[in-house]
């Protein structure tokens, strides 16, 4: 195999083709998508909305310049349709082409608006492996083998109000997912999430929000953020925003993104952020969401899950809306179900942070049977291997 590995057990699935909540191997192999590209797919695969945008985006023109130096209609009319989402206090879009991008310009910008150099992250976190992204995961396994990485990167327990004291006027910025993902789901209480916002307000550092995994309906709101009743001042975007292609973006106040523009000029630059094929399919896929209704619908399928997947082997099931986790024992248990759904047409995973329990995180376009076939493959699973 010519393409760099990331792991020595690689699954080694070749897939053909992709539509809806489906993929298909080269022999015609089915198998539903439960990871949605790991929350990519929130639309499925191949939306025809989404291809006819980025159709017709290929009949005008591709990659023109630098992001930034011209004016590009797909990257204005998105960022449009984006704002018109989020509250009024977010003002400027930056487009990226990842998630770990759009934390790098976050890092960036946080430090030089506040003129301070401490960011403080969540143990557990996951943000991405650029240097920059990796410095903020908790998890000291992943750091070694790449450090140094980044100075005064402090870090908390997540939902944990005892260790916000650690927040002072010498910090740039606080970086939480506003879902923990790679821990295995971790919710935090509402009580906790405003009192992060309250200590921020009070110490002038300011709060980013990862909602990588969360953004675009994921969890019943098309941000996660909404389920607490606080705004962040950086929002970080990517993975489902796109639509299936690549596209990331942080979101903050005009006097915020403001601070690339000049001492030194031209402080933040990608060459293919932002890239206007992307954009199109980006434009589409929100209108998609906003149209069909899917957020609206996010809940009952959530419920549907929650009501089948009844096992005296599975511990617990944590999640919000579609993003869920069902927690077993041990990896053994969790690999070999993953392997035999797999095998069964139900591809479903497994998270970094937190071996012992599958990831459940389907497009939001599932339908009320597709949930009934998967549950039943999951729990044969679970009976033969749990």
């Amino acid at each position: 195999m010519n393409t760099a590995q990331t792991s020595t057990s690689p699954r080694m699935v070749e897939i053909e083709k992709a539509e809806g909540i489906y993929l298909y191997g080269p022999q015609g192999q089915k198998y539903m998508d439960l990871v949605s590209g790991f929350n990519v797919s929130n639309i499925g695969h191949r939306h025809p909305k989404v291809i006819s945008a980025i159709k017709e985006q290929l009949d005008k023109y591709l990659h023109v310049t630098v992001y930034g130096e011209f004016v590009q209609a797909p990257q204005v009319q998105f960022a449009t349709d984006l704002l018109a989402t989020l509250p009024g206090s977010f003002e400027s879009v930056y487009l990226t082409n990842s998630g770990a991008e759009a934390v790098e310009g976050s890092m960036k910008i946080a430090k030089r608006y506040t003129g301070r150099r401490q960011i403080i992250a969540a143990r557990k976190a996951y943000h991405g492996s650029t240097q920059g992204a990796l410095s903020l995961i908790g998890n000291e396994a992943y750091h070694q083998a790449y450090a140094p990485l980044l100075p005064e990167i402090s870090f908390i327990d997540f939902n944990n109000q005892e260790h916000l004291s650690a927040i002072t006027e010498q910090t740039a910025a606080v970086i939480l997912e506003a879902i923990q993902g790679e821990a295995g789901v971790r919710v935090p209480d509402i009580a906790y999430m405003r009192a992060v916002r309250k200590r921020c307000d009070e110490t002038g550092t300011l709060l980013i929000f990862d909602e990588i995994q969360t953004g675009f309906g994921r969890t019943g709101k098309l941000f996660a953020f909404e389920h607490f009743g606080i705004v962040p001042d950086i929002l970080m975007l990517a993975k489902g925003i796109g639509g299936g292609m690549p596209l990331g973006a942080f979101v903050a106040p005009k006097r915020v993104m403001d601070v690339i523009k000049d001492n030194p000029m031209l402080g933040h630059i990608t060459t293919f952020g932002g890239h206007p094929v992307s954009c199109a399919a980006a434009k589409a896929s929100l209108e998609v969401i906003q149209e069909e209704q899917l957020i609206e619908q996010v809940e009952e399928k959530a419920q549907l899950f929650l009501q089948l997947l009844s096992h005296p082997k599975i511990k617990e099931i944590r999640g919000l809306g579609l993003m869920m986790c069902i927690q077993l024992d041990n990896f053994d248990q969790v690999y070999n179900v993953s392997k035999y759904a797999a095998e069964n047409g139900v591809m479903i995973d497994w998270y970094l942070h937190c071996e012992t329990a599958l990831r459940i995180a389907p497009p939001l376009t599932i339908t009320s049977e597709q949930i009934e076939n998967a549950c039943a493959v999951i729990l044969k699973g679970i009976d033969i291997y749990g």
